[in-house]
C-alpha cells in the first residue's frame, strides 16, 4: 500500500465500541482539513446507529495523540493572504463542540504529545485518560497566535491562575498536572491503554475507565499554586510580569522571563480571552469568540513570524511586531 492511499484517520467499530485513530504518526498526528472531515462526518454517522455504544479517540504511533494543526498551511495563509486557514478552523471548533456535546461516552486517549488542536479533539471528551507519558500544552502565544480550539474556556476555568499560567508561558505539564487542571480525567499507565481498549468494547465506558484508573505520578502544581495564584490576577500582562519576576519564587522567575520571549501582541490578546472566556455561558460562545481573534491574528504580523521561527528556519528568533508589551495597540473586542 502506497503512502498516500493510507488514510488520515482510521475509523473502525469494534463490540460496542467506534474507534477513531489518528494515523499521521510521522507529523505526530498534526491535523489538516481532510482530517477534521473526517472526523466530524464519522463522529455524526455514529451517533445515529445503536451499533456503537461509545466512541475511542487515539493516535497511531508513539509520539502522541496530536500535535496541533498544520503550521506550515497556516503560514503560508498568513503570509500570502490565503483563507484556507479561516475555513479550517471553522470546521475545526464546530468539531470540538460537538465532542463536548457528543450523546454517546467519548473516551481520548491523552498519550504522548497533545498540543493545541490536540487538545481540542481530547479535552473536550466526556472522559480523558492520561498517562506517564503524557505532555500537555497550549503554546500558541509563542508563535503569535492565541489558545483557540475551545483553550479559552479549558483554561479560564482551571483552579485558581492555572490556566492564566499556562496560558501565557505556553508550558508543558503531565499527567498529574492536566488532571489538577482541569484538562484530563483520570491516570491510567500507558501499558494498560490496549487492555482499556478491549474492555470498553463491550463493558459500560465511565466504569470500565474508572477500573483502570492509577495514582499519577507527582505533579508540579502543588508546589507552585502559591506563587501561580498571587502572580497571576488582573487583565495586565507588564504586571503579572513584573510580580513573576519580584517573587522570591524560582520558578516565578523562571515563568517571567519564559512570557518576556512571546508574542506581545497574543499575550495581550491571550490574557483578555481569557478572562472573558470566564464569563460566558457555554463551549460554543467561547469557539465562536476565539474564531474571530483567529481570523484577527492571521492578518497581524506576528503569526507568520512566530512560525517562521519555530517551524520554517527553525532559528527560534522571532522579531515580534510591536516588539515590546507598551507598543501593543489596543485591539478591538471581537
Amino acid at each position: 500500500m502506497s503512502s498516500q492511499s493510507v488514510p488520515p484517520v482510521l475509523a473502525e467499530v469494534t463490540g460496542g465500541l467506534g474507534r477513531l485513530t489518528l494515523n499521521r504518526p510521522a507529523a505526530i498526528n498534526a491535523l489538516t482539513a481532510e482530517m477534521v472531515g473526517i472526523l466530524r462526518r464519522t463522529l455524526a454517522d455514529w451517533s445515529e446507529t445503536d451499533r456503537v455504544r461509545a466512541v475511542l479517540i487515539d493516535g497511531a504511533g508513539p509520539r502522541g495523540l496530536c500535535a496541533g494543526g498544520d503550521l506550515r498551511a497556516m503560514h503560508a495563509d498568513a503570509v500570502s493572504g490565503g483563507t484556507g486557514s479561516l475555513d479550517f478552523w471553522a470546521d475545526e471548533y464546530r468539531l470540538n463542540a460537538e465532542i463536548a456535546g457528543y450523546p454517546k461516552p467519548v473516551v481520548a486517549f491523552m498519550d504522548g504529545l497533545v498540543m493545541g488542536g490536540g487538545i481540542g479533539v481530547s479535552a473536550h471528551a466526556s472522559l480523558r485518560v492520561v498517562t506517564e507519558r503524557s505532555r500537555l500544552a497550549m503554546p500558541e502565544v509563542g508563535i503569535g497566535f492565541h489558545p483557540d480550539v475551545g483553550g479559552s474556556w479549558l483554561l479560564s476555568r482551571a483552579p485558581g491562575e492555572i490556566g492564566t499560567h499556562l496560558a501565557l508561558t505556553g508550558g508543558t505539564i503531565g499527567a498529574a498536572d492536566a488532571i489538577l487542571a482541569g484538562l484530563a480525567d483520570v491516570f491510567v499507565p500507558s501499558a494498560h491503554l490496549p487492555a482499556l481498549a478491549a474492555a470498553l468494547q463491550t463493558a459500560d465506558a465511565a466504569g470500565t475507565v474508572a477500573s483502570f484508573a492509577a495514582a499519577p505520578p507527582p505533579g508540579d502544581f502543588p508546589g507552585s499554586r502559591t506563587w501561580i495564584d498571587e502572580c497571576y490576577p488582573g487583565d495586565d500582562v507588564a504586571a503579572i510580569i513584573d510580580r513573576l519576576a519580584a517573587s522570591a519564587a524560582p520558578g516565578a522567575q523562571a515563568a517571567a522571563k519564559e512570557i518576556a520571549t512571546k508574542s506581545p501582541t497574543s499575550l495581550v490578546v491571550t490574557l483578555r480571552s481569557i478572562r472573558s472566556a470566564a464569563g460566558l455561558a457555554n463551549l460554543r460562545e467561547a469557539l465562536d469568540r476565539e474564531y474571530r481573534l483567529s481570523a484577527m491574528l492571521l492578518r497581524l504580523p506576528d503569526l507568520a513570524e512566530g512560525i517562521r521561527a519555530q517551524i520554517i528556519d527553525k532559528d527560534r528568533r522571532p522579531r515580534w511586531q510591536p516588539p515590546t508589551l507598551a507598543e501593543v495597540a489596543p485591539t478591538p473586542q471581537p
